[in-house]
């Protein structure tokens, strides 16, 4: 992993180690590597999620393209999975998002696609970073080699929303959804994209201020939907995060749904219908054991990788599955899309539920859930920590000896975070008890590590 580019992308604190300068840059950089790539000034599509930094790092960025020779097209407040759905469909060179997806407002971000929408590839990224941390200046343009912004895009967010409309055949009639925007970017979409169905559809959290995003709302703090959800009487509640690439619901219970039942409830129904190519789906090492289980008990096969949207579509891509995804609510459906989108997916679901005729606690009991407590613990940003911890002989002796105590009725898994200063310890068990006492224990060991 570079210094700059993390699992998603570069992300930062805004004025600390994310500055309007090192925007500018790498936009230069982006700018300066596409222009070397085509030969011919190179155009850049780029949007936003609601944060107040964004604004700045937009402007930023477009500079630095700009100063560089590239043209940028500027789409505004968007979903992740928009940009690479519009870079693709726009024939833009790259499309870059500003977003920090759930992290908390004072964070933010900037993904770059390419021109097929999906993330750079490990030596595109490489080539920019070196282009950004190098104390070599850049080629700037004067004259009309400047690059310019273009004006009227607008238009553009419409056509995203035409398209993921169009990736569902029911009209929903008979829902009734509560939907949290996470005051993010599917408080751009949202509204408009579920307006053109039938659903009875009601939203919470749709008035972004800058400094809202993600607080106590959207995808990382599901509990006011799951409430409502029961008290309202709604049919199933469906919650986005900050950038909208991800999706989790609640069913009428108000229990939680995660990527796991979504990814097992729309396998199925792939699989009834002949859809799922190769019988199988792709996961991750996070999954819960009881998606292997459903797996097992329906004749699916089931792959895992790495944790990280990008491992998983790799996988689906080199044998061409047609649904994949995170347990975190990434799920990704390759017959539609180069990422995974939040929107689509719970369009996907909906669109299930609403042929089967069943309440969404029962649709979804499929899949097992096996007790699971996640612990993350923080870290200095800096030094290599998370790395020194990660490399510790000491912990794999702990984990090891865990693992024992177990006697293979649950599983450990203990990772640095991609995108945050954090060590995160999994642990799934015969009872939450188990899986809780286990789970401190060895966060407590890490703490008491000599890095």
């Amino acid at each position: 992993m570079g210094k700059l580019f993390g699992t998603d992308g570069i992300r930062g604190v805004v004025g600390d180690n994310l500055t309007a300068d090192m925007a500018f840059r790498v936009g230069q950089a982006v700018g300066t590597v596409l222009m070397e790539e085509k030969g011919i000034r190179p155009t850049v599509l780029l949007g936003k999620d609601t944060r107040i930094s964004s604004d700045m790092l937009e402007s930023a960025l477009m500079a630095g393209i700009c100063s560089v020779g590239g043209d940028v097209k500027p789409v505004g407040t968007i979903p992740t999975p928009a940009v690479a759905y519009l870079t693709r469909e726009e024939k833009a060179d790259a499309g870059i998002v500003i977003s920090a997806s759930h992290n908390p407002y004072e964070d933010n971000g900037i993904k770059i696609f390419s021109g097929q929408g999906y993330k750079l590839s490990d030596s595109l990224e490489n080539r920019i970073e070196e282009k950004i941390l190098s104390e070599q200046p850049m080629k700037l343009r004067t004259g009309e080699e400047i690059g310019r912004r273009h004006h009227g895009m607008r238009q553009l967010k419409r056509d995203y929303i035409d398209f993921v409309a169009s990736t569902v055949e029911s009209d929903l009639a008979g829902l009734r959804i509560l939907v949290d925007c996470a005051n993010g970017a599917a408080s751009a979409t949202a509204p408009e994209l579920f307006g053109r169905f039938k659903a009875h559809t009601v939203f919470l959290h749709r008035t972004p201020d800058g400094v809202n995003i993600n607080a106590r709302c959207g995808s990382t703090h599901m509990e006011e939907l799951a409430d409502l959800v029961v008290k309202g009487s709604y049919d199933v509640g469906v919650a986005f995060d900050g950038d909208a690439d991800r999706c989790l619901l609640v069913d009428e219970k108000g229990g939680m749904i995660d990527g796991d039942k979504v990814m097992a409830v729309c396998a199925l129904d792939l699989k009834r219908r002949g859809m799922l190519r190769g019988n199988a789906m792709v996961a991750t090492v996070m999954s819960n054991l009881g998606l292997h289980e459903f797996c097992r008990n329906y004749g699916i096969d089931l792959y895992c990788t790495d944790v990280g949207d990008r491992n998983v579509l790799e996988k689906m891509l080199a044998h061409d599955y047609r649904i994949g995804g995170e347990q975190s609510g990434h799920t990704i459906f390759t017959a539609l899309e180069t990422t995974g989108d939040g929107e689509v997916t719970a369009l996907q679901f909906l669109q299930v539920l609403a042929r089967s005729g069943k309440k969404t606690s029962e649709l979804v009991s499929v899949c097992p859930a096996y007790p699971q407590v996640l612990l993350n613990l923080e870290v200095p940003n800096s030094g290599g920590v998370k790395e020194k911890i990660m490399e510790s002989r000491e912990l794999a002796e702990a984990v090891k000896k865990e693992e024992e105590d177990l006697a293979g009725a649950g599983r450990i898994l203990v990772r640095a975070s991609g995108t945050q200063a954090l060590i995160r310890v999994m642990v799934e068990a015969k009872t939450i008890e188990i899986a809780q006492n286990t789970a401190q224990r060895l966060v407590t060991f890490i703490k008491s590590l000599k890095i």
